[in-house]
This record gives C-alpha cells, structure tokens and sequence, in this order.
C-alpha cells in the first residue's frame, strides 16, 4: 500500500496520547468518587456496574480516527479484477526442433494438447489468436471468441524449419492489438508463446520484438519446451539418416518475458506444460490496477463513528 499524501499518518501518532488522557480522565473520576461512595453499599445504588464495556465506545472512536486519518493519507493499493474482455495470442513454434521426441508424443504434439486444454481454462468472453511460427511467422487465426475455430486451428499446426522468434512476438503484438472491445477500444492484451526457444532466422530481432511490445503493453509469457537431451532424425539423399541434437535453449524466451513484463515458465513434459497453461489461464483472466482506498477508509470510520455513539447513547445516556 503506498500513499499520496503520507504526512496525514502523522496524526496517528496523537491517538496515544488520548488514550492516556482518557486513562488519566478516568482514574481522576473514580478518586474523586470514592470519598462518597461506600463500597459496601454500591450494590443498593446501582443495580450493575459497567465493568469494562464503559471502554468500548471509547476505543471504537479510536479506531475510527485512525481510519480517518488513513484515509486522509489517500491510501492505494494494488486490487486484482476480473477481465470481461481481453485478447489473447497463442504464439506456438512449428520449427523443425518441435518435432524432437523427448517430450511424449513430441513436443508440438504436447504443446498443441496443453494449448488445447488452455482454451477450456481461458474465459469465454476473451477473443484468442492463433500465432505458427517457423522460418517466418503467419497468421494462423485471428483473435475470436469462436474455440472451434481455434481447436481446429491447432490441430493443423505442421513441423516447418526455423525459428522466427522476434518475427513471432511482433506478429502476434500486432494481431491481438487489433481487436476491439464492444465500446471500440483495445481491450488488455497478452501474447503466450511456447517454443524449445532456438532462435534461427527471422527478419526481426527477439530484443527489438520485445521492446516493441512492452511499449504496446503487451506482456508476452514464454513457455520453454524440451529438454536438454533434445534430438530430430532427418533423411538425407541416398538414404543416410542424419541425427540433430536440438537442446532446449531457454535464454532467449526468458529475456523476452523479461523485457516485456510477462513470465517465464519451463515444462519438460506433457502433463506439467497442461499444468502451466492452466495456472495461466486464470491469471490471463484477471488485472492487477492501483486503486484509491480513501472511500473504504472513511465509510469504515463513519461506521465505527456511528456505532460508538449508539453505544454510548444506549448503555450510558451520553457521547463518547
């Protein structure tokens, strides 16, 4: 919680003081009683003593100060809401290297699956894109509300050559910025892209890609695929096969995530990546803004207000 105004909480410091006084208030009172009052004879004259609950009002109009001074702070808070409409791009690598088997069946095959169970998590109401990206970046589907069309979108995802990175995060910027919300306005916008994270070719740069989307304000969340131990078999001419080692490289998906305010997430197998997509589901779904908190504050201290002074008025006929 941070302050506009931080020199009202300042005032916090006096309630101690009136506490004190209130103490001295009361010890005073009871001395000066107890010359004309027998104790012995109390119970004739008054049918119950107060006990402590004669404190209460008291510390409630304490409270209620405090609240009022906190409030006078301007206080804001960081308060997470439920998105009505966003536009999601799913950004999914289709290069040659996905088609390594060291996760079951492959690793496009369980990327298209964790994709898959990622529209069943996304809200309804959100429009979702579909990115493929090789050698070079294409459109597989621009963002819509309709999931049929985006199942059958990735299930025709194909293993091609390359890695377009940077190619793939400036598309997807660019689709998922093109899309209006029901007043006109672009709504929040995220690009989800899973890849073995190899960089090859590509006409734009991962860290230009990146810088440009978080000037859009385009969190991009990466999700890194594979492992270490990554290989893909390839025929060549005259019927040798040719064996590539394709290691998951992470780096770059991290800096992506990194630069433009998203997250970064590794997933060696089929059941942990459907893990993860759905834990980003639900954080797609909601906003994180900053907030003023002064109203909260002050209908909370005219609450107390309120019922301190209907207390005091009920038990003992007087204010606080």
């Amino acid at each position: 919680m941070s302050f506009h105004w931080p020199l009202a909480l300042l005032g916090l410091a006096a309630l101690p003081v009136l506490g004190l006084l209130y103490a001295l208030r009361e010890r005073r009172r009871a001395a000066r009683a107890a010359p004309f009052v027998r104790p012995a004879l109390l119970p004739n004259v008054v049918a119950r003593a107060p006990g402590r609950r004669r404190h209460l009002p008291f510390a409630l109009l304490l409270v209620a100060l405090a609240a009022l001074l906190v409030g006078a702070a301007r206080p804001h808070a960081a308060v997470t809401t439920r998105e009505e409409e966003a536009t999601v791009v799913l950004a999914i690598d289709v290069s040659r290297s996905m088609a390594a088997r060291d996760v079951r069946p492959t690793r496009l095959a369980a990327a298209r699956k964790a994709a898959l169970a990622f529209l069943e998590k996304v809200p309804k109401e959100f429009r979702v894109g579909i990115v493929g990206f090789g050698s070079r970046a294409t459109p597989a589907l621009p963002p819509t509300t309709d999931r049929s069309l985006a199942r059958a979108s990735l299930r025709s995802l194909r293993p091609g050559l390359g890695t377009a990175l940077g190619d793939a995060v400036d598309l997807a910027t660019k689709l998922g910025r093109r899309a209006r919300s029901r007043t006109g306005k672009v709504p929040p916008t995220a690009v989800l892209m899973i890849s073995d994270g190899r960089n090859e070719g590509g006409r734009i740069a991962p860290a230009v890609a990146a810088r440009r989307a978080r000037s859009l304000r385009v969190p991009v969340y990466t999700v890194a695929v594979g492992t270490p131990a990554g290989i893909v078999r390839r025929t060549l001419p005259g019927g040798f096969v040719e064996t590539v080692q394709v290691p998951v490289s992470p780096g770059t998906l991290r800096a992506i995530a990194s630069t433009t305010r998203g997250r970064f997430f590794t997933a060696r197998d089929d059941a942990r990546l459907r893990g993860v997509y759905r834990g980003l589901g639900s954080r797609l779904a909601r906003r994180t803004t900053r907030r003023e908190l002064t109203d909260v504050f002050a209908a909370g201290s005219g609450a107390l207000l309120l019922v301190a002074g209907s207390l005091s008025t009920l038990w003992f006929r007087r204010l606080p």
